[in-house]
């Protein structure tokens, strides 16, 4: 890259080309008149693409393209974003409009960043608003929706009646597996990365498997140790997108992530506006992109969450039972770090996410079966205080990680308060005698955390395995 490149001063984002050749997707993007950075997205033993599926197949990519860039966009945040090929249709300038803004509420919060205007996709019929390159550091706040022409709908392409399903190495994922295969749904393990811990899950699951490796541009590295700004983003934006071009490389109808009806809750609010850490796994963008995918790719391609309407102790409740993963899955993210140590073993024990799966799975199993789990007993180390207050949202907020919401942490504590097994333990005792006296008994009872809504958009063929979950 060139060397005078410095990405917090780059005046224009340019999404350059998306190709595709043998198995490999090329994403290219520029800062300015800079060198293209290059990522590439590797399809193992990827079929050809049959004829009347092209079509879908562009659309897809397409997207893909423009959702990756965001990865590339947020190291320097120029004012303005070109697009090589032309503008986009009102539908997908929305899409991307708020995928970037509110997928990069994180990012914007912790660098004391303003998005707002910033964020405008060229589209088809409107001149490109002007902006001013500052970046002013206050808080996000909404964007508008710019009017174009009517989307176009996509033909149904006949695709073959088997479901796509992330595995994370996570509880979440495994449910959603285990859910499909109880109705004997046709369903492919699918991953993005290099993951031991998750190819090792995806084994388990018995389910034919498939990895996809994303290779981010070399450039983007360089371009850190410039300054670059930094944060995180909505990565599952990215791998739905990748997804997508699967779903039409292979031949699925359907994706089904394991997102829960919690990712839709804001981590905090600032100044009015609510900052998600989970955005682009909550249900706003859940409809943006299976609306786009129906009017933009292919009638018949679905895309959902099947834990959607459960909370996570709902989920945590299903987990339990599916004994066989106890000794394989893992939902502490430091597992998973592009960058940085790992955990020795499976589990922290330090971060939030490892806090969080402790706390709701404890009303559900065996106390010895827990800890032999974790290999320690989190709620009996006082140590580990600030951690477990975040989760109750006492006097701190929500963790910016992928956990349930304050109030489901809540009524599990209490719960746990109130057994015999649990009640000596130090942070249990400590809610017990300190967090307690402050809260309303009546708004912590668990049951009503493992009933599920109304809200989802699973497909009918796969709807019996809503029932699955909550059995």
């Amino acid at each position: 890259m060139t060397t005078t490149i410095q990405p917090r001063l780059t005046q224009v984002f340019r999404f350059l080309h998306a190709r595709y050749a043998d198995g490999v997707a090329e994403l290219a993007y520029a800062f300015d008149d800079g060198e293209p950075m290059v990522e590439r997205i590797r399809f193992p033993h990827a079929p050809a693409l049959p004829h009347e599926r092209q079509a879908a197949f562009d659309a897809a990519l397409k997207l893909l393209h423009l959702i990756a860039g965001v990865s590339y966009y947020k190291a320097g945040v120029p004012p303005k974003i070109e697009v090589a090929d032309g503008p986009l249709d009102a539908a997908t300038a929305d899409l991307l409009d708020a995928l970037y803004l509110h997928g990069l509420a994180e990012f914007a919060y912790r660098n004391g960043l303003d998005l707002r205007g910033r964020i405008t996709f060229p589209r088809l019929g409107a001149e490109t608003k002007s902006v001013s390159p500052r970046l002013s550091p206050s808080p996000l706040r909404g964007e508008g929706r710019g009017e174009g022409p009517a989307s176009r709908q996509a033909p149904s392409l006949g695709l073959p009646k088997r479901t796509l399903v992330p595995i994370g190495g996570g509880k979440d994922s495994l449910v959603a597996v285990e859910a499909i295969k109880s109705i004997g749904g046709d369903a492919t393990a699918v991953w993005v990365g290099n993951s031991a811990l998750i190819a090792a899950c995806a084994g388990r699951t018995g389910l034919p498997t498939l990895n996809i490796q994303r290779e981010l541009a070399p450039a983007l590295f360089e371009l850190n140790q410039r300054g670059a700004w930094n944060g995180h983003i909505p990565v599952t934006a990215v791998n739905s997108a990748i997804l997508a071009v699967a779903a039409i490389l292979y031949g699925h109808d359907s994706i089904a992530f394991a997102n829960e009806r919690s990712a839709s809750a804001a981590t905090l609010e600032y100044e009015g506006q609510q900052v998600n850490h989970q955005w682009s796994k909550g249900y706003a963008f859940e409809q943006l992109l299976g609306d786009w995918l129906h009017t933009h790719v292919a009638a018949d391609l679905d895309y959902c969450s099947l834990l959607r309407p459960y909370p996570e102790l709902a989920i945590t409740r299903a987990f339990a039972k599916l004994t066989p993963y106890f000794d394989a899955f893992s939902s502490c993210n430091r597992n998973f770090r592009i960058l940085g140590p790992k955990p020795a073993d499976r589990w922290c024990g330090q971060c939030p996410k490892c806090h969080f799966v402790f706390l709701a799975l404890a009303p559900f199993l065996p106390k010895p079966r827990l800890l032999a789990i974790f290999g320690r007993n989190l709620l009996d180390d006082e140590t580990q205080a600030a951690g477990f207050d975040a989760l109750l949202e006492y006097q701190d907020h929500k963790p910016f990680e992928c956990v349930g919401e304050g109030a489901e942490a809540r009524a599990a504590m209490y719960a746990l308060s109130r057994r015999p097994e649990w009640q000596e333990d130090a942070l249990v005792a400590r809610f017990r005698d300190e967090i307690l006296p402050q809260l309303d008994v009546s708004q912590l009872a668990l049951e009503p955390w493992l009933e599920p809504s109304a809200e989802h958009r699973v497909p009918a063929r796969l709807q019996a395995a809503l029932k699955a979950i909550g059995a």
